[in-house]
């Protein structure tokens, strides 16, 4: 994974999300109108899935780009099962 900006970009939002997460808690506890809850859990999910897709754009721009410009077609098929597995176990 990308060092810098970016990582530190994803901390931050990975940080936001915990505090969702003590929030959504917090309303439970509070016995919160269960609508607000699973608006706040939405959000929640929104947030992680922006996460997501930032870190598989940065592999498929760096690991996934490396190996494809290398000469190793193994390197190269172990990307392309890797992605397939991903998109595999995402789909369930």
């Amino acid at each position: 994974m990308k060092k810098g900006a970016d990582q530190k970009d994803k901390l931050v939002s990975l940080r936001r999300i915990e505090g969702q997460i003590r929030g959504i808690h917090r309303m439970i506890e509070d016995g919160r109108y269960c609508v607000d809850i699973l608006y706040a859990i939405e959000a929640t999910i929104g947030a992680l899935r922006n996460v997501e897709r930032n870190i598989l754009k940065d592999h498929l721009n760096a690991c996934v780009k490396t190996a494809f410009t290398g000469k190793s077609q193994k390197s190269k098929d172990e990307k392309i099962q890797e992605i397939y597995n991903l998109f595999e176990r995402i789909k369930k």
